[in-house]
C-alpha cells in the first residue's frame, strides 16, 4: 500500500515511530538498538526500519529537514499506516544561557514563523503543542535514566539562514529554549489527525555563545536522546 513517499506494506510500521532528520541516523538507530531490524522504506533515500527493542515493536524513519518534509512523512504514517505516536529526535541550537551543549530538551510547544497551519482555515491561531501523555512519559523515562532534561518551548523556524540577525534573540525573549526546524509541522499534523507527537532534541550548538559540538561529540551525545526515546516508546506500549 505505497503512498507517494513511502513504499511499505500495510502493517510494516509499529505504533510508535522515532523520527530523526537524517536517514543515516535512522539506519544507525535500527542497527544499534533494534533486534532483527527490517528495512521497510527507502524511497528517496529516506530509510525506515521496524524491529523490536526490549520485545516491543518500534519503527524509525527519517523526516528530512524542515516543516514541509516532516509534515509529509508524519501525515502519511499517521493516516495510512496506523501509526499512533511519533517522537522526533534531533538537534537544536540553544537560546538560553542556562541551556548547555549536550543537554536534552523536551518541547512542550513550538513557537514558529511558519504558515503551515493556514491550510486548516481557522479564524485564529492553532497552537502547535506536544501530546501530554508522550511528554509526561518521556519526563518519567528521563528521571529513571537519570538524564537531566529541560522541558519547555522551542522556536521552530522555516529558515536556516535568516537575514534578520536578531530573529532568534527575539524568540529567546519569550522563553524559547532552543531553535530547530521541524516541531511545529509535526505537532500540527498530529493534532489535526488526533494522534500523538513529541519532540526530543539534543543541544548541538549555542546561538548565544557560538559553541558547537564536534561530529564525534554529536554521535556520542545523541545516544542519550536515542535511549530516552526508545524507553519512552517501551513505556507507551504499556499504556
Amino acid at each position: 500500500m505505497a503512498t507517494p513517499h513511502i513504499a511499505a506494506e500495510k502493517g510494516a510500521f509499529a505504533k510508535t515511530v522515532l523520527m530523526p532528520g537524517d536517514p543515516l541516523r535512522a539506519k544507525l538507530i535500527a542497527e544499534t538498538y533494534f533486534e532483527n531490524p527490517v528495512l521497510v522504506n527507502n524511497v528517496r533515500g529516506i530509510q525506515g526500519y521496524t524491529g523490536t527493542y526490549k520485545d516491543v515493536p518500534i519503527s524509525v524513519m527519517a523526516s528530512g529537514m524542515g516543516i514541509p518534509a516532516i509534515g509529509i512523512y508524519s501525515y502519511e504514517l499517521y493516516s495510512f499506516y496506523g501509526v499512533e505516536n511519533i517522537i522526533r529526535i534531533g538537534s537544536a541550537g540553544a537560546l538560553q544561557q542556562e541551556v548547555h551543549l549536550r543537554e536534552l530538551i523536551a518541547a512542550t510547544g513550538a513557537h514558529t514563523d511558519s504558515n503551515f497551519a493556514a491550510q486548516y482555515g481557522l479564524n485564529g491561531t492553532v497552537a502547535p503543542v506536544a501530546d501530554y501523555t508522550l511528554l509526561s512519559t518521556a519526563v518519567e523515562a528521563a528521571q529513571k535514566l537519570q538524564l537531566p532534561m529541560h522541558v519547555g518551548t522551542v522556536f521552530c523556524s522555516d529558515v536556516f539562514y535568516d537575514d534578520d540577525p536578531q530573529s532568534t534573540e527575539k524568540w529567546a525573549k519569550v522563553g524559547a529554549l532552543a531553535t530547530e526546524m521541524e516541531s511545529a509541522g509535526l505537532y500540527w499534523t498530529a493534532q489535526r489527525l488526533r494522534k500523538r507527537a513529541l519532540t526530543l532534541v539534543t543541544v548541538s550548538d549555542h546561538i548565544l555563545t557560538k559553541e558547537k559540538l564536534s561530529a564525534e561529540d554529536r554521535q556520542n551525545t545523541f545516544s542519550q536522546m536515542m535511549e530516552l526515546a526508545l524507553e519512552t516508546a517501551v513505556a507507551m506500549a504499556q499504556k
